[in-house]
């Protein structure tokens, strides 16, 4: 049989090596010459052990130890994108939106106190001459005058509505002793009277008349709200400036009160007699609602953000090796 270079190289090799120790089935050991590997057996064991040298990377020249090259410990938490800001700015946005609404609940609270404070004290009799500017430190402020109603000069506001019914706000000049005019909000009436004859006998006082009323402050227009047309006497907002200018009035807006009768109430809409407003403070104080509203929307956020970026529980699952020299 012929024999290969390479495997004549190979018997050359078992052939210098010491005997290969053998263990048998009981687990003795034996160096005995007749249990010695046949030379193919040599042959197939040289070549295993020089197969598994090359297979060992400590074998190789340039290999790297781990002790010389250590691991370094990473996070396999998923990395989070720019969201993660506007999450994080939302819980701390609606905290400062609730101490603003702590503050506008105190000025709101403080506002309405005064007004209530100022109702029950004795009306005063409004001056002959009213400084418009000086208003503001008179707001709710209950007064009475006497005049004479300019039906003539009529206004309009609306459409308005009362417990579920269509209607408007009847604003007539008052004509006081000495020439000089008021604005006087008589209060409401429905739109089936809206004309002057379908209230000519009730709604349209004549003569010499007192009234009383709540002095207040001109009226803000919103952004829902369109606009006056006084050309056409067309109003959707007390424009008090506007009025006052269309009807040659002082700038001073007048507010009639009326005790809260159900009964008298349902007369004066049947006789289309204006609907006076009673004397209290209609200012809506929703600010506490607000601060609740915007401390637990950050309350809630700022939950959802620690339930989104919280670190995971320290182990094995959470860290990996991770070597980029490898």
């Amino acid at each position: 049989m012929h024999v290969s270079t390479s495997l004549l190289r190979f018997l050359r090799i078992a052939a210098s090596r010491p005997p290969t120790r053998i263990i048998h089935n009981h687990g003795s050991k034996c160096n005995c010459p007749h249990r010695q590997a046949r030379p193919h057996n040599i042959v197939r064991n040289s070549w295993h052990v020089q197969r598994r040298s090359y297979a060992n990377p400590a074998d190789r020249d340039d290999f790297v130890s781990v002790l010389d090259n250590p691991p370094q410990l990473i996070s396999t938490r998923r990395k989070h994108g720019p969201g993660i800001y506007v999450l994080a700015a939302i819980p701390i946005t609606a905290f400062l939106l609730g101490c603003w609404q702590v503050q506008r609940l105190g000025w709101k609270t403080e506002l309405v106190a005064r007004f209530e404070d100022r109702l029950i004290q004795t009306p005063l009799p409004l001056p002959p001459t009213v400084d418009p500017n000086a208003i503001h430190d008179f707001d709710y402020r209950r007064v009475y005058t006497t005049g004479r109603y300019r039906h003539d000069q009529e206004m309009l506001i609306g459409p308005r509505l009362h417990d579920g019914a269509d209607g408007y706000l009847v604003v007539t000049p008052l004509e006081r002793e000495g020439g000089s005019k008021i604005l006087v909000n008589r209060g409401w009436i429905a739109k089936a009277k809206r004309g002057s004859r379908e209230r000519a006998q009730y709604g349209l006082p004549q003569g010499e008349v007192t009234v009383q009323g709540l002095l207040r402050e001109p009226w803000k227009k919103n952004l829902f709200t369109p606009e006056n047309k006084p050309e056409r006497n067309e109003w959707y907002f007390p424009d008090v400036e506007s009025m006052a200018r269309v009807t040659g009035s002082t700038p001073v807006w007048i507010e009639a009160t009326m005790q809260p009768d159900l009964i008298m109430t349902w007369d004066r809409e049947k006789k289309g007699v204006p609907i006076g407003r009673p004397a209290e403070v209609n200012l809506r104080n929703n600010h506490t609602q607000y601060v609740f509203t915007w401390f637990s929307l950050s309350l809630a956020t700022t939950v959802m953000f620690w339930m989104v970026v919280r670190r995971p529980p320290r182990g094995a699952k959470a860290r990996v090796r991770k070597n980029i020299e490898w």
